[in-house]
């Protein structure tokens, strides 16, 4: 049996406890011995122990940073093959870490259509081979449509297209929606769908997430 450190909580408004009990399905239907934390300062903790480490969490504050031990023990133990696997607001936390967001592979930094604004966009498969993506299909989701700074190195399972509805520069821009990486021996899978319960229970989401979390955990 695989064993899971879940941090969740943070901002009210992703429902972070609504949220869990979806997670906590999941990862029960993957057979992980989950360690639910609602406190980041766990991570100072020795994560070594874990073969994943699900981030449920979103900021409380923008300015939000992760401490040096927070950063060393997270960085170290996924260096040594412990995976880190998220959704949405994954990549909305700790901003104020630069360790952090080269770990995860991005930054949010803006919804065009607006905080909570259900925005119909397109998702679209870019690598169907990835055992992240077997079996799910292009599809479209409606939920927050993030804007974010991206790694380069990241590589890309699923992207959006912007229209200028919004943001008129915005046109055409390609966005990656999902993405996979390594980090030393580790691995690590985002998603960024997820705003609401209800856009994570979409069945090709969930998808999604479910065989990140499995690919991602050691």
């Amino acid at each position: 049996m695989k064993h899971a450190l879940f941090l969740y909580g943070g901002w009210p408004g992703h429902q972070p406890y609504k949220v869990a009990a979806w997670a906590r399905g999941l990862l029960a239907s993957l057979d992980f011995q989950v360690e639910e934390v609602q406190d980041p300062f766990r991570l100072e903790d020795d994560l070594t122990r874990y073969d994943l480490v699900v981030l449920g969490w979103t900021q409380a504050l923008t300015t939000e940073d992760l401490s040096e031990a927070q950063e060393r023990s997270l960085l170290t133990a996924v260096s040594q093959g412990v995976g880190v696997a998220g959704w949405h607001g994954m990549a909305a936390s700790f901003r104020a870490s630069l360790q952090y967001s080269l770990l995860i592979g991005g930054s949010f930094l803006e919804h065009p259509g607006g905080e909570g604004t259900p925005v119909p966009y397109p998702v679209l498969i870019t690598d169907r081979s990835h055992p992240v993506t077997d079996g799910v299909t292009d599809f479209t989701a409606a939920s927050e449509q993030y804007y974010m700074h991206v790694d380069p190195n990241n590589h890309v399972l699923a992207e959006t297209v912007f229209t200028g509805e919004h943001i008129s520069w915005l046109d055409g821009m390609r966005m990656p929606v999902a993405w996979a990486r390594t980090w030393g021996a580790g691995r690590v899978f985002y998603n960024a769908i997820g705003h609401a319960p209800e856009d994570l229970q979409a069945p090709e989401v969930t998808r999604l997430i479910r065989q990140g979390l499995q690919w991602a955990a050691r």
